[in-house]
């Protein structure tokens, strides 16, 4: 403890000031975190949220381009952190998922009573909404912030420059302010990351990869109709596509794509499937959706997501793949400001104390790239389709019978559990007797249909 990285120079005192730039899940973390801890040990800090979105604003204005997905356990967690999300903001009802493939469809219920799918608009809800049941989820944990003292700029980042040891930024046509300590939440869907680049002091941006969300206008009734409250989900033999989901959302269903640089082609080769058409109503037409975006996703952390009295949180500096990124933030931004409150801002002190945190989630994004391939495999091969399909259907089927394939692809989809944990389910002995059996079986069915 008692080396260069615990100095008085690089520990926050009271007056010292902290710049976080975006207004997103992960600076507002930060930002509520950090204010409640300084309270707790009687430090005062000044906190200044940039950001230039209004998550009162329907459409790209209030919009975080995300599908809007949290699992009950992070909801659970908040709680604990004294984050109580009202209904208006998570709505619980989602307790299924409908599996398509083109060996047919299957209902997953929840495993067990504690496992749920919360269904939020990061802003105010898609372009030309009217009126919406839920409230904006970043807005909300933005507003907590800002009752724990924090203020919020609006505008965009022009300028970061250091002056005498410290950070100085300057929003377009503002004065520049200096601070004690940036913590950059930015994202990875903005230029400002390439300010920090230019700045040649050793952070290097995660790489990225390009997904689809796009919303439609069904009306509640329809909805009810033909989705109903379960999230339905697609494990299709369509190349670059790791996971696709729709979404029911009040009058209007949120479709998503995840997998490797999403492009037209591939967003219509999937939104025409007939076990994507199953699902819609009958005069529904694939293109007419009334907002679309084709936002960029974390797929491999930033190597040095720090520096001296700057710490990147979030999507700009990790993120778990394809699944939770609010978790993630939610995670990242905990462990950013415990080395700031009660070790300090050097880079010493980020590598020292936050950094373990982040590689503990990239190398858990190592054993998912390992399970998607895997997953990708079997999507190719119709027997492995046909017996996963018969291997949940009996789980379902049956109150008595373990939900081992059940609980690997919940914990899949909802980002609930970490991939290590899903890895070994589906490497356990009894999981892949299982499987097999499941395997044999369908070669059986198979082969007595053929005869």
């Amino acid at each position: 403890m008692n080396n260069s990285n615990t100095t008085e120079k690089y520990k926050l005192k009271d007056g010292s000031r902290v710049a976080v730039i975006g207004g997103g899940p992960s600076g507002t973390f930060f930002s509520y975190f950090l204010l409640n801890m300084a309270e707790r040990i009687d430090l005062k800090l000044h906190v200044d949220i940039y950001d230039s979105r209004d998550f009162s604003s329907d459409g790209p204005p209030g919009c975080n381009m995300c599908g809007g997905i949290i699992s009950e356990s992070l909801v659970q967690t908040l709680a604990t952190e004294g984050i109580d999300l009202p209904p208006t903001v998570v709505q619980r009802g989602i307790e299924s998922y409908m599996l398509h493939m083109d060996a047919g469809s299957v209902q997953i219920k929840t495993p067990t009573q504690e496992k749920r799918i919360g269904a939020i608009y990061r802003g105010a809800g898609p372009r030309g909404i009217k009126e919406t049941q839920w409230e904006s989820f970043d807005g909300y944990l933005l507003g907590l912030a800002k009752d724990k003292g924090a203020h919020v700029i609006k505008g965009r980042l022009e300028k970061v420059i250091w002056k005498n040891g410290l950070p100085e930024i300057q929003m377009k046509g503002g004065t520049p302010l200096t601070y004690d300590l940036l913590g950059i939440a930015a994202g990875v869907n903005t230029s400002a990351l390439k300010l920090f680049e230019d700045l040649k002091q050793g952070y290097t941006p995660p790489k990225t990869t390009k997904t689809f969300i796009c919303e439609y206008y069904f009306g509640r009734e329809t909805i009810e109709k033909t989705l109903g409250n379960s999230m339905h989900t697609f494990l299709l033999d369509l190349p670059r596509l790791e996971f696709a989901a729709i979404i029911p959302k009040g009058d209007y269903v949120t479709t998503c794509m995840l997998g490797k640089d999403i492009d037209k082609d591939l967003v219509q080769a999937f939104l025409t499937r007939p076990e994507v058409k199953r699902c819609m109503p009958k005069d529904w037409k694939w293109d007419e959706y009334v907002c679309q975006c084709m936002p960029r996703m974390n797929t491999k952390g930033s190597s040095q997501p720090f520096m001296d009295r700057t710490i990147f949180i979030g999507d700009c500096a990790v993120s778990r793949l394809y699944k939770d990124g609010i978790g993630a933030a939610y995670r990242t931004a905990k462990a950013a400001v415990s080395a700031v409150v009660f070790e300090g801002v050097s880079a010493e002190s980020f590598k020292e104390f936050s950094w373990p945190a982040y590689k503990k989630l990239e190398k858990d994004n190592k054993i998912g790239k390992i399970i998607f391939f895997a997953v990708g495999l079997i999507q190719k091969i119709p027997l492995m389709r046909r017996a996963i399909l018969k291997m949940i259907t009996t789980e379902q089927n049956r109150d008595d019978h373990p939900k081992r394939m059940s609980v690997v692809l919940w914990d899949m989809f909802t980002g609930s559990a970490p991939y290590r944990t899903i890895f070994f389910r589906m490497f356990h002995p009894f999981f892949l007797a299982s499987f097999i059996w499941n395997i044999v079986s369908s070669i059986r069915i198979f082969r007595r249909r053929k005869s």
